[in-house]
């Protein structure tokens, strides 16, 4: 974030497995390598959030569209 704190975004719009979660007995396939394909693909990169309606979910996750610089969603 700009104030420089980090903050964990729930993307809307993509689907994915789930990893973690409470109450998740084990992972959802495919949910640690789609995790890893999204935290290769944004690391270290500036990045557009573009919230909806609301900001936060029912379990106080922050909920984004996220964009690159080059505009790709």
């Amino acid at each position: 974030m700009e104030n420089g704190k980090t903050e964990k975004i729930r993307l809307i719009g993509v689907d994915m497995p789930e990893v973690k979660r409470e109450g998740l007995t084990e992972e959802e396939p495919g949910g640690k390598e789609a995790s890893e394909y999204v935290k290769h693909l944004l690391k270290g990169k500036k990045v557009l959030l573009e919230y909806d309606v609301q900001k936060y979910d029912r379990y106080g996750r922050t909920l984004a569209y996220v964009y690159l610089e080059d505009s790709r969603f």
